[in-house]
């Protein structure tokens, strides 16, 4: 099978073309390589492959509150000429979205065709490119994740990780909880709906389980031999931000049992599996 990977150079662009080297043929096309927001590029390039995986965005939430036109050029616009041209390529287009099309007020994990209620700028423009690959092709795998972490990028762990290296205590906030994911998983999973061909649709590509950022942040600690007790608890109000997060952002994965692929484990286990690389730890 041959597949493209636009973003490829980014955290989980990186890990998709490792899962995917030596099972499949793959083109791995970074922003130097193609800029998805150029339709004749975007044309010109989209030839003879079976897939189109687009693991491009703009991902600075913060950002896009006061550049929301170039967010959605590239959140929106890009993924609908990447999903034109998989169409006139007769290939299936897996775009990658985010648990930021929802507004984090549920209470229950939220189903894959609940209603779409984005709270800030990125989520729009997520929703929208969502919304565009839909429409533009029946051939799509909408594949939404959330609290992503990597080996091959920035990501939370890391941060902590930084922080808890030059402070004594580190106050997390405990009123936003989630599932932390690894990108590793992420990329398996659509390979793994792909080469099921799982039928046209939207899945959720999170770990399972939930727990607040505090709590994660504990789990972080201890991967370095640190001592959890250092992560004190705060709320969401002590660091306002631009962007409003959302609060629950716990996504079920319903519609991946009824295609009969496995969802992602439990987040827990996952962090353990993943900690070493993430971190880099000998």
């Amino acid at each position: 099978m041959r597949w493209l990977v636009a973003g490829a150079m980014g955290m989980l662009g990186t890990d998709v073309v490792q899962r995917l080297d030596g099972a499949h043929e793959v083109r791995a096309l970074g922003h130097a390589d193609l800029d998805i927001t150029d339709a004749e590029s975007v044309a010109a390039v989209v030839t003879d492959v079976d897939v189109v995986v687009n693991c491009a965005a703009w991902t600075a939430v913060d950002a896009a509150e006061t550049e929301e036109s170039a967010a959605f050029t590239l959140n929106a616009l890009g993924p609908q000429l990447l999903a034109r041209a998989a169409r006139a390529a007769g290939a299936r287009m897996v775009q990658v979205s985010t648990d930021y099309v929802f507004d984090g007020r549920a209470t229950t994990p939220y189903r894959e065709d609940a209603p779409l209620s984005p709270a800030s700028a990125y989520g729009r423009t997520k929703g929208a490119g969502e919304w565009a690959v839909r429409a533009e092709t029946e051939e799509h795998l909408v594949v939404r994740t959330a609290w992503l972490y990597g080996a091959h990028g920035g990501c939370f762990p890391k941060t902590m990780a930084r922080l808890a290296g030059e402070r004594e205590e580190l106050p997390v906030v405990v009123d936003q909880v989630g599932q932390p994911t690894w990108t590793a998983d992420v990329a398996d999973l659509v390979v793994r709906l792909v080469e099921a061909a799982a039928p046209a649709g939207t899945y959720h590509a999170t770990a399972a389980g939930q727990v607040s950022w505090h709590g994660f942040t504990r789990e972080i600690v201890a991967a370095l031999g640190k001592d959890p007790g250092m992560v004190k608890e705060t709320t969401s109000a002590a660091f306002v931000r631009p962007a409003p997060r959302p609060a629950y952002s716990v996504l079920g994965h319903g519609a991946l049992e009824r295609a009969g692929v496995a969802p992602i484990g439990d987040w827990r286990e996952r962090w353990q599996a993943a900690a070493a690389s993430v971190l880099g730890l000998g």
